[in-house]
């Protein structure tokens, strides 16, 4: 059985979609979590809502990242599991994107990331669980994601680079890419209800399962990540997209 007692698991982005289901899962499971998030009253309301640590920071400041680490380091000392949830998607075709547009997702999805991970290491238990959250898109070809595409690409070699180096000090490091989740993110990029629906009946057809996942789905696999239950897994992504990328190509 899962038990996360007094684990201590940090989970960026947690105020909402599958962070939030993460965040929910892990302190289920008896670990003390702290979840993090750009938005002041977001992040209030859920980690009121959770049960657990909120703490206001932006994965795109690197003063906001030692500021976040600081605090987590004072009020709990060490940190058990690390869930690198934040991100942005927003998408473009190749021949008309912009600096603008490739600067803030690569700012937040690489930099940031990567950052924030660097930034917890010193502080990261012996024998602890880092998580990446990446995504399918990194090896669909979906046209219009060229730049979120290739931000998850790099995290997924990241992970498989951190594997090895953290490995003296037994810390487990793997990714989760999930397909389409239903989660409050296709409203923030900018489609209307009723293109969110068509989209998700179009692309629901190309997975095997014929439906969206649930967040709550993937902040399963996080907590399996996160627990002894995966003691001799490392340096692997897990696939959880209802068999997406199993099925032909989206066109």
């Amino acid at each position: 059985m899962i038990n996360l007692t007094n684990k201590v698991a940090v989970v960026t982005g947690g105020n909402s979609g599958i962070g939030y289901a993460s965040a929910k899962e892990l302190a289920a499971q008896g670990a003390k979590v702290i979840i993090t998030g750009r938005n002041k009253a977001s992040v209030e309301k859920a980690a009121g809502e959770l049960g657990v640590t909120g703490i206001v920071s932006d994965q795109g400041s690197l003063e906001q990242i030692d500021n976040l680490v600081a605090q987590v380091k004072e009020k709990f000392g060490k940190v058990d599991v690390l869930f690198l949830n934040a991100g942005v998607a927003n998408f473009s075709p190749v021949e008309t994107a912009t600096e603008s547009h490739y600067d803030t997702i690569m700012d937040l999805n690489v930099k940031g990331v990567y950052f924030t991970v660097q930034k917890f290491i010193p502080i990261l238990n012996d024998g602890a669980s880092v998580i990446f959250n990446t995504s399918v898109n990194a090896v669909l070809g979906m046209p219009d994601s060229g730049v979120y595409s290739a931000s998850k690409a790099a995290i997924i070699s990241l992970n498989r680079v951190l594997a090895r180096e953290l490995s003296p000090r037994q810390i487990r490091v793997n990714a989760v890419s999930p397909g389409p989740v239903a989660t409050p993110l296709y409203g923030k990029i900018g489609l209307s209800e009723e293109e969110v629906n068509g989209f998700g009946t179009v692309l629901g057809q190309r997975i095997l399962l014929k439906r969206f996942g649930k967040p709550e789905e993937i902040a399963n696999v996080v907590r399996f990540l996160a627990s002894d239950d995966a003691s001799f897994i490392t340096g692997t992504e897990i696939t959880v997209d209802g068999g997406l990328t199993v099925n032909a190509v989206i066109y």
